[in-house]
């Protein structure tokens, strides 16, 4: 015994890392060319404050809506020149979110993930609602709704489909978005009436604030080209300059525009026309002239939703990367090359909220401007933070004059929020309903941790302890161990690991089962848990005639990706409510397969489906994942799923074969 047990343990000893059931982190192809990234940089920058933001400019701030523009577009200009210097030091598929998680460290890295998330995807549903409502006014709610339904579908498909096919989208939407405002210049200019000018300065100074407000939203989107970096070639160049280069063109194209429309329509009637767009055209160009430019604007705004669609799944497939979000999202198709599940999540979430029907424009973007704020107060905290934390990293493109110019850039936004709030009506409660925007984020990350965070597992479990004792009758029925130790079979004077042995409820009956022979190993990664287990199995001790079992209780912190490494021998492994701990199970099943003999039993049961909602580690994603899961490691296995109300109980037979034996189910 003692000489096979040295075998097994020398057997598990060669198990490696590189044997364990992550995989290989998939890597995209670097597609993504310079006028790909300047595209998607046009499109995700341009917001809608460029097309129908003088309205609301003229109705705060008059003539001095120019002078706005000119402040904004050199802050814009910036600003994408700190989101080109952080991307140059990390072209990752994160982001803003891998800049946060360098310089602030794994919350805020994920509250400002979930910020950019939430903000693009919002937006993302307003541009459509907005180019819908724009291109078919007459058009009532529900066919909107499924106008709207068909292009999130059809541009979603267009991402799934690759790089390729997403680049053509991309670059044909933005010499759309070009286009308008250079066509409204071009046809509006000759009749500009320069007295509209005259005075300039209609309102106090600091009215250009406010109405920097409300068109900084014009710029917002420098992070949805970071989410490309790995899909482009040489990301440390080609993003920063795109990103610069869509922010120079932007600046002139809307100074042009803007000066336009404020030369044809005066300040005064600008403020009660609802589309400036549509009145230009009706003032300046003739009557197929402005239906083009309507289509036009239709394409652009589209566009614009076009290049969040292509770059959010992206953001979520590096947040699940790091164990930050449901990690099936990481995967990458195998033909295409895109993230097809955060594509298909991100589709779904987006219908989603088109259902909730947040289509109010101006309310939106209230809200959405305080929280963007936030997070690029953040952003460009980090380019400081990062060169004081890396001085010697490489840093192909580096922002001039960083102290002094980030500190001028986060003062604009915290002047621009506070004006704003101090003049526009109902700004407080709008304020508050950022607020909470951002903390729905909060539980989000409190469930993430407790999927794959060890550490914040472990407390978990410590502080629950007691109160896993007090219902251990309602989740661990007597059934439910009826069916595991008919499974089992005759388990006397049999050695049993008992993988994650909870409060002990188990474990008595193990420890009566094998006899006084038999030997049973009690692991667990609580020492709460432990202890509960260590006491019980005393009284049991003290208060029986019957001979019981001995048994070994081993408190392992790395136990969601090992087996304890003093058990060395097993004739049958057991565990209850540890599967969704597992996060190495590839690893896990193997050292078991090591230290069982041919024709041993393991058996796990757990919880899964959590509301028939949230979703189960990736490895127990489905019944055919575990099964092959399973057979791969050399176990013959079953899978069952019991369905209950709230959630689903699975329980989980295997029986090792031999190496290289076909191994066949149960």
């Amino acid at each position: 015994m003692k000489t096979a047990a040295k075998t097994r343990k020398k057997r598990r000893e060669t198990i490696t890392v590189a044997e364990s059931g992550r995989d290989a982190r998939p890597e995209f192809k670097q597609s993504f060319g310079y006028w790909a990234v300047l595209s998607l940089s046009i499109g995700s920058i341009m917001g809608t404050t460029l097309f129908l933001g003088a309205g609301i400019g003229a109705r705060y701030s008059g003539n001095l809506t120019l002078l706005a523009w000119v402040l904004v577009s050199a802050f814009a200009i910036y600003v994408a020149a700190c989101f080109g210097e952080l991307t140059s030091m990390f072209p990752k598929a994160g982001g803003a979110y891998e800049f946060a998680k360098q310089a602030y460290g794994r919350f805020f890295s994920f509250m400002i993930g979930w910020m950019a998330w939430l903000v693009g995807s919002i937006a993302v549903v307003v541009m459509i609602v907005g180019a819908t409502s724009f291109l078919f006014p007459n058009y009532s709610d529900f066919s909107q709704f499924l106008l709207s339904v068909a292009i999130i579908s059809a541009m979603n498909a267009v991402a799934y489909l690759g790089v390729q096919a997403s680049s053509l989208m991309l670059i044909g939407f933005a010499m759309a978005m070009v286009a308008v405002p250079l066509a409204i210049t071009l046809k509006g200019f000759p009749a500009i009436n320069w007295q509209n000018f005259v005075p300039f300065f209609t309102h106090p100074l600091y009215t250009v604030m406010v109405t920097g407000f409300f068109i900084v939203e014009s710029f917002f989107g420098w992070e949805s080209a970071t989410y490309l970096a790995e899909e482009t070639r040489n990301p440390r160049k080609t993003i920063p300059k795109a990103l610069m280069h869509a922010s120079l063109i932007i600046a002139v194209l809307g100074f042009m525009l803007m000066l336009t429309v404020f030369g044809i329509i005066n300040w005064q009637q600008l403020g009660m026309v609802e589309s400036p767009l549509s009145e230009i055209a009706h003032r300046a160009l003739s009557e197929k002239l402005g239906l083009a430019l309507a289509v036009g604007a239709f394409l652009a705004l589209v566009g614009s939703a076009a290049s969040g669609i292509v770059a959010l799944p992206r953001l979520i497939l590096a947040m699940a990367r790091d164990r930050l979000f449901p990690g099936q999202f990481m995967r990458i198709h195998p033909r295409f090359s895109t993230p097809h599940n955060a594509i298909l999540f991100q589709a779904v979430s987006l219908v989603t909220l088109l259902l909730l029907g947040f289509a109010n424009y101006e309310t939106l973007l209230t809200m959405l401007i305080p929280t963007s704020a936030l997070m690029y107060i953040l952003m460009l905290l980090a380019v400081p933070l990062l060169r004081k934390k890396y001085p010697n990293m490489e840093r192909p493109f580096k922002v001039p004059f960083a102290k002094v110019g980030i500190t001028i850039a986060i003062l604009f936004l915290i002047a621009a929020i506070a004006l704003w709030a101090l003049n526009v009506q109902n700004s407080a409660r709008l304020l508050e309903l950022s607020i909470y925007l951002i903390a729905m984020g909060l539980p989000l990350y409190l469930l993430v941790e407790l999927y794959y965070d060890p550490k914040m597992i472990t407390q978990v479990n410590d502080l629950l302890a007691y109160l896993t004792l007090f219902t251990e009758k309602f989740t661990f029925t007597g059934k439910m161990k009826k069916e595991i130790f008919a499974f089992l079979g005759d388990l006397k004077n049999k050695t049993v690991l008992e993988f994650g042995c909870g409060v002990g409820t188990l474990t008595l009956e193990l420890v009566r089962k094998v006899g006084l022979k038999g030997k049973v190993y009690a692991t667990h990664f609580s020492k709460n848990h432990l202890k509960i287990t260590s006491k019980r199995v005393d009284d049991l001790k003290w208060g029986t005639a019957k001979p019981v079992g001995t048994v070994e209780i081993l408190h392992d912190d790395e136990l969601f990706r090992r087996v304890h490494p003093d058990v060395t021998y097993a004739d049958a492994i057991v565990s209850a409510g540890m599967l969704s701990y597992i996060q190495d199970m590839r690893k896990v099943l193997k050292e078991m397969w090591a230290i069982l003999p041919v024709g041993g039993k393991v058996c796990f049961t757990d919880y899964t489906d959590f509301f028939h909602i949230l979703p189960n580690v990736e490895w127990a994603s489905s019944e055919a994942s575990i099964e092959q899961l399973f057979r791969s490691t050399g176990f013959a296995v079953r899978v069952t799923k019991i369905k209950g109300f709230l959630w689903n109980r699975i329980f989980l037979y295997g029986i090792k074969t031999k190496e290289k034996e076909s191994v066949a189910f149960i």
